[in-house]
């Protein structure tokens, strides 16, 4: 944790250095190598006005965009217009025209509330937006999984075009409107998407990215029931997940084709292995989706709105329990695949695993000297209360009675009710958890398993902000262990010695996570954050990008 908090300090220093435009500019031109795009100096102004803690590290937008200096301005709009014009394609369309922004005709109405979201994030900045239309992602799952290959020659090709430039132009091409026309009759709309829902999707998408020697490419392990050490090892530390961001590659764990309902068994996935201009919501490692703001946090689809019946009390008088409550949304279960998806595993785990679990216990007499121990998870003393809420859903035929018969259903509860509880767990659906940010912004300690990344990857640090935890569980009740502490049963195991709860470095850890969140993960970071990436956009889809740029004025001359 120590370790975690210098990282976090040594990140922001980074990402904030700059103090004026200037020196903003500046900063842009060495991290990137080439100016920043029309309008930066609105954006830094709108950005300074709102207090952003973060005016320099962007990269995520960098990364993301990148491999569209491959293709030309033209052709990324011909792209965009093509997918938007055929609903099977399942993309929404926001259009800007003159400063203001508008949604297309194609949207589906049940998620209509997605880009309703992207047009109230964007509402109070739009007039400074060039013309264009956007293609935003309507599914869960993210869409586009270039093979490593065809990488490579994108990179090359991106690296090649996107070479060191003075733009001098600090000015939108006039003529933007009409180069985003309509298809003509010529053109017609465009499937590049394949329909791969209900199929596992770790070999075909999941991993193409991956170089070809990688274990990914390599190996197929089938057993979601053995512990794959040689996966986990390299983002580990013991059982404790030391590498939040290494853990996200599917490069090294060939096991997560069958430890996550994304991989096992997706829901709705039409992917392509083609480079299309889609911006989604939440991707795994190996995706080319361009990320931005959800607008599931932005327009509070789920809350952090404690009250006097539902109170958040401080960490020390919260009930020392871990709590989930969730529907088995994260994958189509059919012929027991269920069994591998990591809601159902964390369920089974919590409630009915039997199995000895690895736990890090002090050696009496010796204070500082500790030793792995494999105990069964009932003698460890802790408090868990996991459930799937109400009915089993996404299941084929007998999936869904096997499952009923395995847990058990509870109540509904109040989402206001989490506060109740020391301890959260967060973790993927069919994409991201739209949880995280309220358990952030709680005096919870949030407990968090993910193979999806959102926008604020990189800014948000484990054992810092929130607590890691390895897809396989494999460390999980051994990390509540060292917060919680344990009362270990029986005779035997009482020789080996209990943990004693470390309750302060879990509300150091708590309260980190929740100033953080509201320094940096406001809706007001999320303008910040899609004015950017919507400028830069925008000089990408430009037939001009490469004269395009925003320099400082020199000063004038004193008397002129």
């Amino acid at each position: 944790m120590n370790d975690a908090a210098a990282r976090s300090q040594a990140w922001l220093a980074q990402a904030s250095k700059s103090k004026t435009l200037s020196e903003a500019v500046d900063t842009y031109r060495q991290r990137y190598h080439i100016s920043p795009p029309p309008g930066f100096d609105l954006w830094y102004k709108y950005a300074t006005e709102k207090s952003s803690m973060i005016l320099d590290d962007y990269d995520n937008i960098h990364e993301d965009l990148l491999p569209f200096w491959s293709m030309s301005p033209r052709s990324i709009r011909v792209s965009t217009r093509e997918i938007l014009s055929d609903q099977w394609n399942e993309l929404a369309e926001v259009s800007i025209r003159s400063g203001k922004a508008e949604v297309g005709p194609n949207v589906i109405p049940t998620h209509r509330w997605m880009v309703d979201g992207v047009l109230a994030t964007i509402e109070s900045f739009v007039q400074w937006l060039p013309d264009m239309d956007l293609a935003f992602n309507i599914n869960d799952e993210p869409r586009i999984a270039i093979p490593w290959k065809s990488q490579q020659v994108l990179q090359l090709a991106s690296l090649n075009s996107r070479k060191p430039m003075d733009g001098v132009l600090n000015k939108w091409s006039e003529d933007r409107a009409q180069s985003w026309r309509p298809l003509g009759d010529s053109e017609t709309p465009r499937r590049p998407f394949e329909d791969h829902s209900f199929a596992n999707s770790f070999n075909d998408y999941g991993s193409v990215a991956c170089p070809p020697a990688s274990p990914a490419r390599r190996y197929h392990p089938w057993s979601p029931r053995t512990l794959c050490v040689s996966c986990a090892a390299p983002h580990s530390n013991g059982i404790f997940l030391s590498n939040w961001s290494l853990s996200a590659s599917p490069c090294h764990q060939p096991d997560l084709a069958h430890l996550h309902g994304f991989y096992l068994s997706p829901a709705a996935f039409k992917p392509s292995h083609a480079l299309q201009p889609v911006f989604s919501q939440s991707k795994p490692h190996g995706y080319s989706d361009i990320l931005y703001p959800s607008a599931w946090n932005y327009i509070d689809k789920v809350k952090y709105e404690p009250s006097e019946s539902h109170p958040d009390p401080p960490f020390a008088s919260k009930e020392n329990t871990l709590f989930w409550r969730g529907a088995t949304s994260e994958g189509l279960s059919k012929h027991a695949t269920w069994k591998g998806m990591a809601r159902q595993r964390l369920v089974h785990l919590a409630n009915n695993a039997t199995q000895p679990v690895p736990i890090l216990l002090p050696i009496p007499n010796q204070p500082t000297s500790y030793a792995y121990h494999l105990l069964p998870p009932s003698s460890l003393g802790l408090n868990l209360d996991i459930g799937i809420v109400d009915s089993i859903a996404r299941c084929w035929d007998a999936d869904c009675y096997d499952q009923a018969l395995e847990f058990g259903l509870v109540g509904k509860t109040d989402f206001q009710d989490h506060w109740r509880y020391k301890f959260l767990f967060d973790l993927d659906g069919a994409g991201f958890s739209g949880r995280f940010l309220p358990f952030l912004q709680s005096h919870s300690l949030v407990f968090k398993t993910a193979i999806f990344r959102e926008w604020w990857d990189g800014r948000v640090f484990p054992w810092k902000h929130f607590i890691p935890v390895d897809v396989r569980f494999h460390g999980l009740l051994g990390t509540l262990a060292y917060f919680a502490g344990t009362s270990l049963a029986g005779g035997g195991n009482a020789k080996r010695g209990d943990i004693k709860a470390n309750l302060k470095a879990g509300e150091e850890v708590a309260e980190a996570g929740r100033e953080w969140a509201e320094k940096v993960l406001r809706k007001e970071d999320m303008e910040i954050y899609m004015f950017r990436l919507l400028l830069e956009w925008g000089r990408l889809t430009d037939d001009k990008r490469h004269e395009l740029g925003y320099m400082v004025p020199a000063p004038k001359s004193p008397g002129l």
